[in-house]
């Protein structure tokens, strides 16, 4: 055999090495998922629901949803860490390559002449050349590394999915109770005026002696109790609008709004979507995935360190022992290293023991965070079906507390009743209309809530006209 095709197959031999890597491969986890949610009541599959926000049909809120995915701080700050974490993959897999640099030395001196000839006379020595070398990864030391940094790199770009869902989630949420909040000033200034009128025509009465005192005071009690409830929801007002400001990425400041809270279209019943189909949709589960797949990685990196590592280092330059140098003056060199550890009371085994646990560690948080996204979507599911039921039972009651407080005032003012009643049917009616605003907003978040437990929709251009394409060709 030649002696080219001996280097040949001996540069074949350590390339084919280099492609094996120590160290467990990566399994998927597997979780038992229920065959069916308990309280889905539909069972169809959500995949087709894309930008879900949309189902409310308030072009403020859509608007507010898109300026938070350009501008929301939180959401850029998530996008250069998939930037960063790119850069980390191509940085590990740099080390599975050769490295070429430079080197160059001049000396001059006596000592050689001296120590050879017993002269003085000085010597110098010139040399320069372009220097190759490589760690050849017999173990797949920096390929697991690289594996590594690949799933890292992938859960981040899981987690700024994640955080955008939840943003639109937030954005939407807080929207709506924004308009809770206008609701429940507004019935206050409403019913202050109310019972203003109510405190002047008793005031009047009582001036007459037609009243008791009590009744103007109890009347005085009511007004006030109006008047507090006005700066209080203020309050709320104004800090509610500065969260959405912050959520959007402008200063606090005020937030226009859209349809009123009464009025907000409600989406069509929800389709919750199959267990399965959980799994493949939402982002942190599919994060918590690739962290197990990073870190089940370092467990080949940690035991490709007990190995010993074999360096291949190549010089081709010139050398002189002046300052001209000529193709005569050519020179190279070629050396092998090995270096290997042989004892170090167990560090090296402990190393592989430390990644295997912490491997454990990552599958037992990925079997959690799954659990926690079953039990979010059952919570999800539930809160959608009875705050319909609460809502329909709130507002009747809010019906018959109008009419109670109109009957109420009417027998008071024949004199049939005490002014007693009158204040528990307007305290009532108070309550009632605050709590029914309230169980909107409830109802509507509910919804908000399963849309972002479910994994959303499709936020991506891209991913909604690969969803449209796939629509396409499904129909041919």
């Amino acid at each position: 055999m030649s002696r080219n095709l001996k280097i040949f197959f001996m540069a074949l031999l350590i390339v084919g090495m280099a492609g094996c890597a120590v160290g467990p491969n990566f399994q998927k986890p597997v979780v038992t998922s229920p065959a069916e949610f308990r309280f889905d009541y539909i069972r169809e599959d959500t995949t087709g629901i894309l930008c879900w926000w949309e189902l409310f049909n308030d072009p403020v809120l859509d608007s507010l949803i898109r300026t938070a995915l350009r501008e929301n701080r939180d959401v850029r700050i998530a996008a250069k860490r998939i930037e960063e974490a790119y850069a980390s993959v191509k940085y590990n897999q740099a080390d599975m390559y050769p490295k070429i640099g430079y080197e160059g030395n001049i000396q001059w001196g006596d000592m050689n002449s001296v120590l050879l000839r017993g002269s003085m006379v000085p010597y110098g020595n010139y040399y320069a050349a372009p220097v190759l070398s490589w760690e050849v990864g017999f173990w797949g030391k920096y390929r697991r590394a690289t594996e590594s940094a690949r799933a890292e790199m992938f859960a981040t770009e899981y987690a700024h999915r994640s955080l955008m869902i939840s943003l639109i989630s937030e954005v939407a949420a807080v929207y709506f109770q924004l308009l809770d909040y206008d609701n429940r000033l507004q019935i206050s200034y409403s019913t202050l005026a109310t019972r203003q009128e109510y405190v002047r025509i008793i005031q009047e009465r009582f001036n007459k002696g037609t009243v008791a005192e009590i009744d103007l005071n109890q009347a005085q009690i009511q007004e006030a109790v109006a008047a507090a409830a006005i700066p209080q929801y203020q309050r709320a007002v104004a800090q509610t609008e500065n969260a959405l400001s912050i959520l959007i990425g402008r200063n606090p400041g005020p937030i226009l709004r859209g349809t009123k809270l009464e009025n907000q279209n409600m989406p069509p019943e929800i389709p919750p979507g199959l267990p399965s189909t959980l799994l493949e949709r939402r982002p942190d589960i599919l994060e918590a995935e690739q962290y197990v797949a990073a870190q089940n990685a370092r467990i080949g990196y940690a035991q490709a360190m007990r190995f010993p590592s074999f360096n291949i280092t190549a010089l081709f330059g010139v050398a002189s022992p002046d300052l001209t140098f000529s193709a005569a003056n050519a020179a190279w060199s070629i050396s092998g290293t090995l270096l290997g550890p042989i004892f170090n009371f167990g560090k090296n085994k402990r190393r592989v023991e430390i990644e295997r646990k912490r491997t454990e560690e990552a599958y037992l948080a990925y079997d959690q965070t799954v659990l926690q996204a079953f039990r979010e979507t059952e919570d999800a599911l539930i809160s959608v079906a009875t705050y319909k039921d609460e809502l329909i039972a709130v507002l009747r009651q809010r019906v018959a507390a109008e009419n109670a407080a109109m009957l109420a005032k009417a027998r008071y003012d024949e004199g049939v009743t005490s002014y007693l009643e009158v204040l528990d049917a307007e305290r009532t009616l108070f309550d009632a209309s605050l709590n029914a605003s309230a169980t909107m907003q409830y109802r509507l978040n509910s919804y908000v809530y399963l849309y972002k437990v479910l994994g959303g929709g499709w936020i991506s251009k891209e991913e909604k006209q690969a969803a449209e394409q796939a629509a396409i060709e499904s129909a041919k």
